[in-house]
């Protein structure tokens, strides 16, 4: 595929294979049409038959190129479905699309410091497990680390003391950064404000900008309740301090975090499954 490719990135090339696709023809025609020399124009001939996109036979004094299909089949098929992947409707690509459609509306509004103050965003997930199990994906590092980011993204240090006046500390990379060799993708740093296990998280984080300064201070309020089959979630985010830099994190916050509310559900019913696998007493019941 890399030599087709390679092959066919020639504008040359590409004009030799466009005219084999009509009828065979003569490398000497082929010079004429494509007003090139005939010993260039068979350079680029003997390219395309070793990429396996044409073939050649003598007849008489004549060398005569066609065109064989199936490799550009081959190639459309490929492309097709690379486009297919990057078309679907819940896909990466079209996550993209959304935030810069949304990136280009905040900062059209970003024109002075306040811009954003006092927008808020809510979310609520229904949860499989108690809400004491929802309280250690909230607050414990090993199980937040799990699904405190969106899909793209992976925690590269969290710091998070479940306690009213604890320290909170979230910074992140590019999920395929496995060296840390690229730049940090982000790191926001605040306060629990209330902590009540089981019933209330309250906090306040503000995401940095790349010079350090503050973008933005969001006080979250994570409200949890039961139910009868597991906890129902409630969250209330709420901006303040809100700079002209800031649009592109107030862009990304609504698909951001309810990507990582829907990695939480996973989490929580991966964890719940496995309870279930492994406990006796869970499985006498059925």
């Amino acid at each position: 595929m890399d030599e087709l490719l390679n092959a066919l990135a020639d504008p040359a090339r590409w004009r030799l294979v466009s005219l084999l696709a009509e009828r065979p023809r003569s490398v000497g025609v082929l010079a004429q049409l494509a007003a090139a020399r005939q010993p260039q124009t068979t350079k680029h001939l003997q390219t395309l038959e070793r990429a396996g996109v044409v073939t050649s036979q003598r007849t008489g004094q004549r060398r005569i190129y066609a065109l064989r299909s199936a490799p550009l089949r081959d190639l459309a098929g490929t492309l097709s479905r690379l486009a297919d992947t990057a078309d679907q409707a819940d896909g990466s690509q079209a996550t993209y699309d959304r935030y810069g459609r949304s990136l280009h509306t905040e900062r059209l509004a970003a024109k002075e410091s306040g811009w954003a103050d006092g927008r808020s965003f809510t979310f609520h997930r229904s949860l499989t497990g108690r809400p004491e199990l929802v309280w250690r994906y909230l607050t414990e590092i090993a199980l937040l680390a799990r699904w405190w980011t969106p899909d793209d993204l992976r925690i590269s240090e969290l710091v998070f003391e479940a306690r009213a006046g604890g320290r909170i500390v979230q910074e992140y990379r590019d999920a395929e950064d496995s060296d840390g060799l690229d730049l940090v993708a982000g790191r926001a740093e605040g306060v629990v404000v209330d902590a009540r296990p089981g019933e209330r998280l309250a906090y306040r984080l503000s995401p940095q900008l790349p010079d350090g300064a503050l973008a933005f201070t969001a006080h979250v309020d994570l409200i949890l309740r039961p139910t009868g089959t597991g906890t129902d979630l409630n969250v209330h985010w709420r901006i303040t301090d809100s700079t002209v830099d800031s649009a592109g994190f107030i862009a990304g916050i609504e698909i951001g975090f309810g990507q990582s509310l829907d990695k939480l559900a996973v989490n929580l019913a991966a964890h719940s499954h496995d309870t279930i696998g492994t406990d006796p007493a869970a499985r006498s019941t059925k």
